[in-house]
């Protein structure tokens, strides 16, 4: 029999909650209890550990710092509580400092059983909507934390070994949840973090305590490479819409440029579109390019033809060819689609289009 829990619903009645792993069990039955020392003593430390936390967070964050919520098991910790802000790193860093500090001042945790009114005059903290008894238990850590709670403690506080807040976040209006490991899981953790600092730190030839300025020189890099990339494909359009000149036609007396070109995004696409919008001065425009296995399809209609024609509409006439869809301004639209060996097709509709009207 496994016990996940332990209640007490009368002042003298304690029950034990569990689940039968093995055998069978009866009504009137005896049974023989026996505490899983590891189990307790990480419990123990997390449970000290959330009165010590609650103590450095209102000594950082202010009085106002007030119990929503707890859980506490043998893996971790986690504390609800009043606050009007998202903790900033900086004040996590000063909260595991005092906690730490003073879980490595190893003084004695004390428990004394007083009544609820004698308990209430010493200035031990208590939870909002706790209901007690006639007769309460408070656990002090010298001066550091006082509080009403009847649950397991360790016996000093270096017992904790140490703290680490491994998450912060917003439970709801006013209300925010830090989570914790301690001892034997907290070095668990730190390990973890330093394994995957290391790991990081390789990827970029960098000593793990110099990977920030690294990772800040290699964005900065990667930014000014950029910035060069779309230059040049700027340069690129503007070439490649000077050779484009020489394909259009006229259609009905209207000009018409109909091609695929080599554009790698649609970014490019545009900027090849709006370039020979400015050469050819007056006409319709339609450009094709396979990006990856896409098909993209633009169409730029010159201002003076968009009472005439509709760009918007001629790319949701001609996307479907592509197996797509697409739509945009009277003067310029786009559209993709998942054939991009149809573009060729795409592109031929558009003269039927201009026959047609």
């Amino acid at each position: 029999f496994d016990v996940s829990a332990t209640q007490r619903p009368l002042d003298d009645l304690f029950t034990q909650i569990g689940a039968v792993k093995k055998g069978t069990l009866s009504v009137g039955d005896t049974v023989d209890l026996k505490t899983d020392e590891g189990i307790r003593r990480a419990i123990e430390a997390n449970h000290s550990g959330t009165h010590i936390l609650q103590a450095a967070l209102k000594r950082v964050l202010g009085d106002h710092v007030k119990q929503s919520g707890s859980l506490v098991n043998a893996e971790r910790l986690r504390f609800d509580f009043t606050h009007f802000a998202k903790i900033e790193d900086v004040e996590i860093e000063e909260v595991e400092r005092i906690a730490n500090a003073y879980i490595r001042s190893n003084i004695p945790v004390d428990t004394r059983v007083l009544g609820r009114e004698e308990a209430m005059k010493t200035g031990a903290t208590a939870v909002f909507d706790e209901k007690y008894g006639e007769t309460v238990r408070v656990v002090r850590m010298g001066d550091y934390s006082m509080e009403l709670c009847g649950g397991t403690h360790v016996l000093r506080t270096g017992d904790i070994g140490f703290l680490r807040v491994v998450g912060e976040s917003s439970l709801a209006a006013g209300v925010r949840r830090i989570e914790a490991v301690t001892g034997g899981e907290a070095v668990k953790y730190a390990g973890a973090v330093e394994k995957e600092l290391k790991a990081s730190a390789r990827l970029v030839k960098a000593v793990p305590l110099e990977l920030n300025q690294r990772v800040e020189k290699l964005l900065k890099t990667q930014k000014e490479l950029e910035r060069e990339i779309e230059t040049l494909k700027g340069k690129l359009a503007s070439k490649d819409s000077s050779d484009l000149l020489g394909k259009v036609k006229e259609i009905k007396g209207i000009k018409l440029l109909a091609t695929l070109v080599d554009a790698p995004d649609v970014r490019t696409l545009r900027d090849c579109g709006d370039k020979m919008r400015g050469k050819i001065s007056s006409g319709i425009i339609l450009l094709g390019s396979r990006v990856g296995e896409k098909a993209m399809l633009l169409c730029v209609v010159t201002k003076d033809l968009t009472d005439r024609y509709n760009a918007g509409k001629i790319i949701g006439e001609i996307a479907p060819v592509v197996g797509g869809s697409g739509g945009g301004r009277p003067d310029m639209a786009q559209a993709g689609g998942s054939m991009p060996e149809k573009l060729g097709e795409a592109l031929g509709k558009i003269e039927e289009i201009l026959l047609r009207d």
